[in-house]
């Protein structure tokens, strides 16, 4: 994608306050903790002063150059990490994943490094793909430079159309300033390895262009490394496919070609903004603040560095560039429940009539979605009361790069009860009430890859229960409007078409209950078989599981129909599902998780690892105008306790409320218990909304 003066820089990581000489030892959560600023900025100039490596800046210079795109913590071992915290081993080394693009050569390639040790590297070694997998130069992902060079190229091969396109659109590429024509770039780019040809969907540049295309796409073929080989290869135009630029500007100038003429965009609540419009027929209020969030004593939870803590909870995150948040060490009452805990993957798969449509399949990695971490906003994103945390990312930049309030942790009022009962005398009164308030503490980002903005969830609740869950919202991937179009989606706008698409997401989930990497036992599906009823013939069928044993359940939600859990051995080789190169290469990745269940290990008694797919169908319809909304666009699954406590652990909540009546049957007097202050007292965040975005 190429916006206007918009950078394509980014980096990661929750900032950490470094140890002085006197400072306590830091957590040992700080081994999954993201490099620092400063251990950035080390290892880029390290790797940058290796000449062998024959480094150039990120930015500026040819394609065909040797440079650093990515630098990212690179996770200590397991058996060190473990050895670690449980047995206060050596401290793992702390080392850098660095990813360098070696254009200047012969045989051009993207390799990757482990850097260490850290904060003060002195080596370097290859880290290599499971099998001695290469990755080819064309999977590597896009570039800021790229984009800048394929902006250049397609304004130059565009030149004979600024007519057509001034008359259809009002808008143009030549010497613009405003008004002006800008592109979306689709992926995969070609039909097979090694191609690097991408459809580019031309747009008006106005507020939420994504939904306003021209009509017009292109296919310019970007492969060889010096940009002015680049060509346009076809071009499709409202309905119609055209060979070359010429063959479509001499159709129009003959008068031959159906125009597709578009109306003026109004200077004011242009459907595709966030501008209210129109009101609601009850009347009822919107100008004044809604509900809010409010933490009338404080918060309930401890945030130091990495490491979080709530309630029985306990455990240690980062934001990675590549793919997003991460959890490990997940813990309830001291014992480990998971190892990791993390996202792997967004996938979104289109069908369409236009070729940039027919094309789409996004796979959010290869866009750096965990570096599209922009700031959340305070009261909207997330509520007044919240802890923000910035990132520092390292990505197509000659430096790192800080993104405030990147993340955020707050505690959510679930609106329902956690639990409760009321006990009827069934004479009209009661023998007592008691009920827990709903609770959940929240760790979020948000990805904004793009048009899509993914909104990430973990939240871990009393009862030893913790939810992953991801919403969709942003703006929908859109097309030029043809009849031919309808049989993939919905007209949603005048001259657009939001086309059909399938979400999937997928996560790693690391069981190590009760500590145990040998967690072959608790990881359980049941099945349910039927059996007659024991105590009435012919009542009907009922359902049993043979064993009782303590065991965290997987519940994958009902609207992901295929391929929903695969659960394979852990290797350190495999770390993780899908890499940022699946984008551009899909027909021979690197990264290959076919392999990891085609292998025909054994996985009794052996540390497992659970694969878990989620996701949804997405017909576009009138109602995602401006943007898709969150209600009915969330997925995700949870992890549950089965047999693991000997009761529901929230027991040890002091937010209950138990109402027992001193006069039965009257229930005239009650002896209520609290155990919390009587009054919540003043709830309101006095602070007014800020926000910078930069």
């Amino acid at each position: 994608m190429w916006l206007l003066g918009l950078p394509w820089a980014l980096a990661l990581l929750v900032t950490a306050a470094s140890s002085g000489p006197s400072a306590a030892p830091p957590d040992p959560a700080s081994i999954f903790a993201d490099l620092s600023a400063a251990e950035l900025r080390a290892v880029r100039t390290f790797l940058m002063g290796r000449p062998e490596l024959g480094l150039s800046p990120s930015q500026g210079g040819p394609l065909a150059k040797n440079s650093l795109f990515l630098v990212e913590l690179l996770p200590p071992q397991k058996r060190r990490a473990l050895r670690f915290l449980e047995h206060g081993g050596a401290r793992p080394p702390r080392e850098a994943r660095a990813v360098i693009f070696f254009g200047a050569q012969a045989e051009p390639n993207v390799t990757e490094l482990a850097v260490g040790p850290l904060p003060h590297p002195s080596s370097y070694r290859p880290l290599p793909f499971k099998g001695g997998r290469a990755v080819p130069f064309s999977a590597r992902p896009m570039t800021r430079l790229e984009y800048e060079l394929l902006h250049g190229a397609l304004v130059a091969a565009l030149a004979p159309l600024e007519p057509l396109l001034l008359e259809a659109t009002g808008f143009g590429f030549q010497n613009c300033s405003e008004r002006c024509l800008t592109f979306s770039d689709i992926a995969p780019r070609g039909l097979g390895p090694g191609e690097r040809r991408s459809w580019l969907v031309i747009q008006r540049f106005v507020e939420g262009f994504f939904l306003h295309p021209a009509g017009l796409e292109v296919l310019l073929d970007h492969r060889d490394p010096e940009p002015r080989r680049w060509a346009v290869q076809r071009l499709w135009y409202n309905g119609r496919y055209f060979g070359s630029v010429r063959e479509l500007a001499q159709s129009h100038a003959r008068g031959e070609l159906a125009l597709a003429r578009l109306p003026e965009p109004p200077a004011r609540q242009l459907f595709s903004s966030y501008e209210p419009r129109g009101s609601f027929p009850s009347g009822t209020p919107t100008d004044v603040h809604g509900a809010k969030v409010c933490e009338p004593q404080g918060r309930r939870y401890r945030l130091r560095g990495n490491r979080l803590e709530y309630g029985g909870w306990s455990l240690a995150f980062r934001l990675r560039s590549s793919a997003g948040l991460q959890l490990f060490d997940v813990r309830f009452g001291g014992e480990r429940v998971a190892y990791e805990l993390s996202v792997q993957e967004a996938i979104a798969f289109y069908g369409g009539h236009s070729p940039a449509a027919m094309q789409t399949k996004y796979m959010d990695a290869g866009w750096a979605m965990g570096a599209s971490s922009y700031e959340l906003a305070r009261g909207v994103d997330c509520p007044e009361t919240a802890t923000f945390l910035d990132a520092h990312h390292l990505l197509d930049a000659d430096g790192p790069v800080r993104f405030p309030n990147a993340l955020c942790v707050f505690e959510l009022p679930t609106g329902v009860p956690l639990r409760r009962h009321f006990d009827s005398d069934f004479q009209g009164g009661f023998h007592f009430y008691a009920g827990l308030e709903g609770r959940a503490l929240v760790l979020r980002t948000t990805s904004t890859v793009y048009n899509y903005d993914y909104i990430w969830d973990f939240l871990l609740y009393p009862n030893g229960v913790l939810e992953a869950k991801v919403h969709a919202t942003g703006y929908i991937h859109a097309t030029f409007y043809t009849p031919e179009g309808r049989r993939y989606g919905s007209r949603v706008h005048s001259h657009l078409l939001g086309n059909i698409h399938t979400h999937l997401v997928h996560y790693k989930v690391d069981l190590d209950v009760a500590g145990s990497p040998g967690n072959g036992d608790p990881l359980r599906v049941w099945g349910a078989p039927e059996l007659g009823n024991p105590w009435g013939a012919g009542e009907g069928p009922g359902q049993r599981w043979d064993r009782d044993r303590p065991a965290p359940g997987l519940t994958p939600p009902l609207t992901c129909r295929r391929y929903h859990l695969a659960v394979t051995r852990r290797h350190e080789n495999e770390p993780s599902s899908s890499s940022i190169y699946s984008q551009n290469d899909p027909w021979d990745p690197p990264v290959t998780f076919e392999s990891f269940i085609r292998d025909n290990e054994t996985i009794e008694d052996q540390d497992l690892v659970a694969w878990v797919t989620v996701g949804f169908l997405h017909v576009p319809h009138a109602e995602d105008i401006p943007n898709t909304a969150t209600p009915g666009n969330a997925v995700g699954f949870f992890l549950r306790p089965f047999n693991f406590f000997s009761e529901d652990p929230s027991v040890a909540s002091r937010a209950a409320v138990i109402v027992r009546p001193l006069d039965p049957p009257l229930c005239s007097r009650l002896h209520v218990q609290r155990w919390t202050p009587a009054s919540p007292g003043p709830c309101v965040h006095p602070e007014p909304f800020t926000y910078n975005g930069t």
